[in-house]
């Protein structure tokens, strides 16, 4: 059986391929798990649990719910908050398991399920392989006073909230603001933490129905907030995911500043603090050759993962690093959070703008974007990639004629038949012209007819 775990928790079409006697059985494995690891001894478990805007998140709630409660976990409902706010009320509240109901900036007929052990931190893959391998199994059930208490948790907004706006010491009166909702998770505590941090907030697709969740808004979809920031005269635009654990932001122009910009704006105020831990700051393999170029000239360390916030904040607890985040706009403070999340990272770009002065346009000048073309190939042999000579000998071509000033970078896809080139060059003629050259020698080498 295909493994059900991700990168990010499972995902699929709510009541289609993730339904609720899924959900249950998911819950029950987890609590099942969890107990025998040791994680509940000496007391009575508790788990916290948030969703997003969708309409499946209710009956997915429920389920999980009914799963937790049946298994003799004590449950609080946080009711709609980002994934970051149940990581944090994970940690402050002292539960041993926090559940995320969000398939994030994905279509809304789909969701997903997300576990966070305690102190709000993503699950290990060994316990996630440990769920999947406990579901449905048979098991002694709790009866009378065993089974667990379902209680609201309705002050969860107020103290995330009230967390957010601790974070920063510089008020940020006299900036204008417009934060795209995405219709989600944050439409009520983004929009408050940054006026309660001092800010004139201009709020869009903020008022979600259940259904219009990432609909044509939100960090993948800027058209909107680019014309507000122009329209309201702002001084910058952030936009959210339908978790709001990324963010990205356009500047008073409109033009975007993406997540690769906004991690070097956050390093160089770190590090001008003394707060960037070892000078270092954790980045993907697909953040921008113009970023580390940035970094290298500011004496800032660029340590590389592979794609997935998931392996940036890896890198980042073993070596005890304070920064790090992705070209879509995961950014992980660790300051201030176990997870990625939108509304910190536009606090933290705020408060430096405000105690610099300077525009996010000239904040974002740190660094230039050098021209990134992606090639996917598909029908081809991807596990011969890393082996096959004659496209390792094109490679080492092309990076010889790029030298310095560009960069090359072939991915095998973790699910299809299909090899992604990634070229950056100094004009995007250039990076066209060598992932074109490239991806012809993937089809010539790795093709499967």
């Amino acid at each position: 059986m295909a493994r059900l775990f991700g990168t990010d928790g499972v995902r699929g079409l709510a009541n289609s391929e993730l339904t609720a006697e899924l959900a249950l059985d998911l819950s029950v494995a987890a609590a099942h798990v969890l107990g025998d690891r040791g994680v509940f001894a000496g007391h009575r478990p508790l788990a916290v649990v948030g969703r997003d805007t969708r309409i499946s998140g209710q009956f997915l709630e429920a389920a999980v719910v009914a799963g937790l409660a049946s298994a003799g976990v004590d449950v609080l409902l946080l009711g709609v908050l980002p994934t970051p706010g149940v990581a944090y009320l994970t940690d402050t509240l002292g539960a041993d398991l926090g559940v995320v109901l969000s398939a994030s900036h994905n279509p809304m007929p789909d969701n997903g399920i997300k576990f966070l052990a305690r102190g709000g931190h993503k699950l290990d893959d060994a316990i996630e392989v440990a769920i999947e391998q406990r579901m449905r199994e048979e098991w002694q059930r709790p009866v009378g006073a065993g089974v667990g208490r379902v209680t609201g948790h309705p002050t969860a907004v107020e103290e995330y909230v009230a967390h957010l706006v601790r974070t920063i010491e510089h008020p940020l009166a006299g900036l204008r603001v417009v934060i795209d909702c995405a219709e989600g998770a944050a439409s009520v505590t983004g929009p408050r933490a940054l006026g309660d941090a001092g800010a004139d907030v201009v709020a869009i697709h903020a008022t979600p129905d259940g259904v219009n969740i990432n609909d044509r808004c939100g960090s993948t979809h800027l058209a909107a907030l680019q014309a507000t920031v122009v329209s309201e005269g702002a001084d910058v635009g952030f936009a959210l995911d339908g978790d709001a654990d990324r963010c990205l932001a356009v500047d008073h122009e409109g033009t975007v500043v993406d997540g690769d910009q906004l991690l070097a704006i956050l390093a160089l105020s770190l590090k001008e603090s003394g707060r960037l831990v070892k000078d270092t700051v954790v980045a993907t393999v697909m953040s921008n050759l113009g970023f580390g170029q940035a970094m290298k000239a500011h004496g800032v360390n660029v340590r590389r993962t592979k794609v997935g916030d998931r392996y940036v904040l890896e890198a980042m607890k073993v070596s005890g690093y304070s920064l790090g985040g992705e070209q879509s706009g995961h950014v992980i403070l660790r300051e201030h959070a176990t997870t990625g999340d939108g509304t910190l990272t536009a606090l933290q770009v705020l408060e430096r703008m405000a105690t610099t002065g300077k525009s996010l346009r000239e904040l974002a000048a740190v660094m230039t974007r050098l021209p990134q073309v992606l090639v996917n190939v598909p029908g081809v042999d991807k596990a011969r990639a890393d082996e096959d000579a004659v496209l390792a000998a094109a490679v080492a071509e092309e990076e010889a004629l790029l030298g310095e000033s560009g960069r090359i970078l072939l991915r095998p896809s973790g699910t299809e038949p299909l090899v992604r080139v990634m070229v950056e060059a100094p004009t995007a003629d250039e990076a066209q012209a060598v992932a074109g050259r490239l991806a012809d020698v993937v089809r010539a080498q790795l093709s499967l007819t």
